[in-house]
């Protein structure tokens, strides 16, 4: 079995190690190949996604991504800053079904941002959409505006669009994730507003004809967003755009307690996949050996068994990670009084310990 491992930019290559550190624990033979990707694949090759670091990324029968990004590139133009790597190989890739499971463990009540009673026992699923919408919607760009309140003043504009085959694809993924499950999916739209999503809302009907044993709602974004504070342990499954998507699940993570506990896959439609943690690189704390790992390695466990076919395994790392918590360690962005607070490498060490 062979992973590409792509540690990308900032605190990426740290958390990186600590995953790749309790994969070679679990005894098995997989074969690790690290290539540049992001600000480190400009540096090296000229561009964020090197011919090279695609080419293994395509090869390979998983990939495991830190993150990318760093302030420093932000003159770059678009097509050469780090954040193209990871849009470059969801696409190359058809990675189109984002999986970010939001779950709170019982040990870190206390650092979520909800009061117990609201949060305790969370446990969703958002599906996120991930190679249609504004994010790759055509044309895109800087004109002078045609028309409007402002004709002939400079306007920046993108193009939001789905076709019939991206939203059939991605809700049955939902709903079959949703069957394995408590069989609850909310579909989240802005059918009120944007022609985009009154099509979404109406292929998402059309397809819930096939799975008439999974509960079907859709609710607008806006009230999805309140909701998931307000009464966050009323979803299961939730599915959605690629826009929407990324901004619900990062708030969805600080339900968790720190967004540095959610991991995430980006799968094909034969389960390969892209795994990262749903943060980004964090170029302020990075090399300072405070960055939290664990969404990383429970990403590596979610490699496992999605891709690599191996639950027992993914099952002894998830067990690893609670155990560590139980244990009361904590990495600053979930640390609270009366735990024990340890670095990057301390917690993946931690589990190391654990696993065996």
């Amino acid at each position: 079995m062979k992973i590409a491992i792509l540690p990308g930019d900032g605190i990426g290559t740290e958390i990186v190690e600590q995953a790749v550190k309790v994969l070679n624990a679990l005894g098995q033979k997989f074969e690790m190949e690290t290539a540049p990707v992001g600000g480190a694949g400009y540096e090296a090759h000229g561009h964020p996604l090197p011919e090279g670091t695609l080419k293994l990324a395509q090869e390979a029968d998983a990939i495991l991504f830190g993150a990318v990004g760093d302030w420093k590139y932000d003159t770059l133009e678009r097509s050469l800053r780090p954040e193209q790597a990871i849009l470059g190989l969801r696409k190359h890739l058809t990675l189109f079904a984002n999986f970010r499971p939001a779950i709170l463990y019982p040990e870190l009540v206390g650092a979520s941002s909800l009061k117990p009673e609201i949060v305790s026992g969370l446990d969703i699923l958002i599906v996120r959409e991930l190679n249609g919408d504004i994010y790759f919607g055509q044309p895109r760009g800087m004109r002078e505006a045609p028309d409007g309140p402002f004709k002939g003043a400079r306007e920046g504009f993108d193009t939001m669009r789905y076709a019939e085959p991206e939203i059939r694809r991605i809700a049955h993924v939902a709903f079959q994730a949703a069957q394995k499950r408590h069989k609850r999916l909310t579909s989240v739209d802005k059918a009120n507003v944007l022609e985009t999503f009154q099509f979404w809302k109406d292929i998402v009907t059309d397809v819930h004809k096939e799975y008439p044993d999974v509960e079907l709602d859709h609710m607008y974004v806006d009230n999805a967003a309140m909701q998931l504070v307000r009464a966050p342990k009323k979803f299961d499954v939730i599915v959605t755009g690629n826009m929407f998507g990324d901004i619900l699940s990062d708030a969805a993570a600080m339900l968790t307690g720190s967004i540095g506990m959610l991991p995430s896959a980006s799968l094909d439609a034969n389960n390969k996949g892209l795994y990262e943690p749903s943060h980004g690189s964090a170029p302020d704390i990075a090399g300072k050996g405070i960055a939290n790992p664990l969404a990383t390695i429970l990403s590596a466990a979610m490699m496992l068994r999605f891709s690599l076919n191996l639950p027992a395994e993914a099952d002894r790392i998830e067990a690893a990670v609670k155990k560590v918590l139980t244990q009361g360690l904590r990495t600053p962005d979930i640390y609270e009084a009366g735990t024990t607070k340890v670095g990057t490498t301390e917690m993946g060490d931690a589990v190391l310990k654990a696993l065996s």
